[in-house]
């Protein structure tokens, strides 16, 4: 529910392009801010090591508070203004004790199913991340909808988060440690989880963040199929491609616990890199062939997400798990930063046709790292 505000904007792109003239940059900055926002704020936290110092349901519950009320603040400013750019970037930093503590929480409950648990968690971020598609088209033309109703959904949780229970294997640790963050790297295991999930965040949220504009405009390219259809069809087809990577997380979970992490997770980039170089083939071709391409690549695209989350988990000190996550998840929407911005300039570049194909060298060369590293296989 919380997670239901990072695209809000995105989705709501092309209302908002057509009832308001701004310029592609301005439309970059609103989906990119908010990654930018979660970068700052996951690197503030994992330096003052909030993930393992604070109460986790009121970390929890004051970020999603105040996401929402960001999110909901750009009802009342004008969306060609930079202000709204900015509280996408308060939104993005609130994200930082939402996303990453949401794991830690989760992990206090694992007896040897933490892939499953955390599989479980990430597909409800993918759910999340998908919803503003579906709100988009439920509320026709009218963006106002989707971002009010997303800053609910955040309300929502924020409320919720407090009659959760924390399970046994909580750990906290009371001292300020900054130089913590630096077992991420010490840690030769520990490294090589990040550099496969590096090269999976390559891909994850420009694939999420571009898909609707993608099939809006091969929906469009179809001379048959009317704009109206068009950007209909395309908003749910957009929640369908992402929201079906919760069925990934939920199979990545349930087979990584049994054949191991590093299988499941190779495989699964080998699979969401070959649609990424794919899809544009595909780009004007009939709707049916090109959503049963991107169904597949939206399953496998997050497939391994919560398998190089739960690799760390495994391998860290419980006492420094929150720490080890933030630090994880702020390098990799750090990455996701040069992907979501290269995309515009790619399809002016080379098209649609092409746009997506450098996104497959993320996954490619994540296989590498993950596959040499004993830690990314099933532990205990």
């Amino acid at each position: 529910m919380a997670l239901a505000l990072w695209f809000s904007a995105t989705a709501v792109l092309p209302s908002l392009k057509a009832e308001f003239t701004f310029s592609d940059g301005h439309a970059a900055l609103l989906s990119s801010s908010v990654a930018v926002g979660f970068v700052c704020g996951t690197l503030i936290s994992a330096i003052l090591g909030l993930s393992d110092r604070a109460a986790p349901r009121r970390l929890f519950m004051y970020s999603a508070l105040t996401a929402a009320a960001a999110n909901a603040a750009i009802l009342l400013l004008d969306p060609t203004s930079f202000s709204v750019v900015a509280m996408r970037f308060i939104t993005g930093a609130c994200m930082a004790g939402v996303y990453p503590v949401g794991m830690k929480m989760a992990a206090t409950w694992a007896k040897k199913d933490t892939g499953l648990l955390v599989g479980l968690l990430v597909g409800a971020l993918t759910i999340g991340s998908a919803f503003p598609h579906l709100f988009n088209a439920a509320g026709g033309v009218d963006w106002r909808f989707t971002l009010g109703a997303t800053s609910v959904l955040a309300l929502g949780a924020a409320l919720m988060v407090n009659f959760v229970t924390l399970g046994p294997a909580l750990a906290m640790r009371s001292r300020f440690e900054p130089a913590a963050i630096l077992k991420a790297w010490s840690n030769k295991p520990l490294r090589l989880a990040n550099l496969g999930y590096f090269g999976h965040m390559w891909e994850l949220y420009a694939m999420w963040a571009w898909i609707g504009l993608f099939l809006h405009a091969s929906f469009l390219a179809r001379a048959e199929m009317s704009a109206s259809d068009a950007k209909l069809y395309a908003n749910l087809a957009s929640f369908a491609v992402i929201g079906v990577g919760a069925l990934g997380c939920l199979l990545g979970g349930l087979f990584a616990d049994r054949v191991g992490r590093t299988t499941v997770t190779m495989a699964a980039m080998a699979i969401s890199g070959s649609c990424a170089l794919l899809a544009g083939a595909l780009f004007g071709a009939e709707p049916w062939l090109l959503l049963l391409l991107c169904l597949v690549w939206g399953i496998s695209v997050v497939a391994d997400s919560a398998q190089f989350s739960s690799s760390v988990i495994e391998l860290s000190e419980q006492s420094y798990i929150g720490t080890m996550l933030t630090m994880q998840t702020s390098i990799g929407f750090m990455i996701t930063l040069a992907t979501t911005h290269l995309i515009p300039y790619l399809v002016d570049a080379i098209g649609w046709q092409y746009a997506f194909a450098p996104l497959a060298a993320g996954p490619y060369l994540g296989r590498f790292g993950d596959g040499s590293s004993p830690g990314t296989s099933r532990l205990g």
